[in-house]
């Protein structure tokens, strides 16, 4: 299979200077505002999004180690593997987060509940729309007993190049 490559459309902006300390979901996330500084060549594609309430924002971490497929997740001590995590560091370290569209002012795209460090390379950006995004779920895996942790649960580092 050939490499694939995907270049930046933009730069994610957040008052989160490094990795350590910024929340790790955008639900722990409540109420911290940042911009989304789409490319000029892409302003064009904003047309229309200004009436939705939240976005999907596609990212690169950017700052993440080298990819381990076994991991110690944030909210919890035990191994696991990578793809049953949200650790920034994977094989291909593609980010997601929703967010919600506060307003679009020219080629910035202003935002609520921000997750993301500061001059993270924006991948895509796509509408949330809870018809398409939202399924209800019998089982959550290991999280189950660690998902009421997400509020006070900060990125500790540990996934930092």
């Amino acid at each position: 299979m050939d490499e694939v490559r995907y270049k930046p459309i933009g730069v994610i902006h957040s008052q989160f200077k490094e990795p350590k300390g910024t929340p790790i979901q955008p639900a722990g996330a409540d109420g911290i505002d940042g911009t989304v500084e789409l490319f000029p060549e892409y302003a064009e594609g904003l047309k229309n999004l200004e009436n939705f309430s939240h976005i999907i924002l596609v990212y690169h971490f950017h700052l993440s180690k080298k990819s381990s497929l076994i991991v110690k997740p944030y909210m919890d001590n035990q191994l696991r593997g990578v793809f049953s995590t949200r650790a920034p560091s994977r094989p291909n370290p593609i980010g997601i987060s929703v967010v919600r569209l506060i307003r679009i002012k020219g080629n910035t795209i202003h935002v609520r509940d921000m997750d993301i460090v500061d001059g993270t390379p924006l991948l895509d950006i796509k509408p949330y729309v809870p018809e398409f995004d939202v399924r209800e779920v019998e089982k959550i895996g290991w999280l189950e007993k660690n998902v009421h942790k997400l509020s006070t649960s900060k990125d500790d580092g540990r996934f930092i190049k």
